[in-house]
């Protein structure tokens, strides 16, 4: 059976939308497997890194960290939906500790920055905020 056509770690960037040294990085921590090396010494990457990758980046763009990253892939495939909930539930629930916590912030500054329209105020509401002040809070 003919193995797949490598490419280099440029090509490899390229074809991910990962930063050359992102996949370096990955690799050092092992997140990604070491690719074989071509006889000169290059990084030959095969499509296995490729998908590799892929799922790494966009589980980043999706906020996970690197170790639930890391236990994702370790699951093996199949990837069972019992193992992978837990991990996504946990993940749901920061997503939306952070989206109440912006909520909150749009709130505070939004009055502040109502507050700052007026000119009115002998201090400005937004640096008030800012330094913490329990009054504008």
């Amino acid at each position: 059976m003919a193995s797949s056509p490598t490419v280099t770690i440029g090509q490899l960037a390229a074809l991910t939308g990962v930063n050359l040294e992102t996949i370096r990085y990955y690799e050092r921590i092992a997140l990604m497997p070491e690719p074989a090396r071509t006889a000169a010494g290059y990084r030959a990457y095969e499509d296995e890194h490729r998908q590799r990758l892929s799922m790494i980046r966009r589980a980043r763009e999706l906020g996970f960290s690197i170790d639930d990253v890391r236990a994702l892939i370790g699951l093996g495939e199949p990837k069972p939906c019992a193992e992978v909930e837990p991990i996504a539930a946990a993940h749901l629930a920061t997503v939306r500790a952070k989206i109440a916590d912006l909520r909150r912030l749009e709130t505070l500054l939004g009055a502040a920055v109502r507050g700052c329209r007026t000119g009115t105020s002998q201090t400005c509401p937004v640096i008030e905020v800012l330094g913490g002040d329990p009054a504008s809070a």
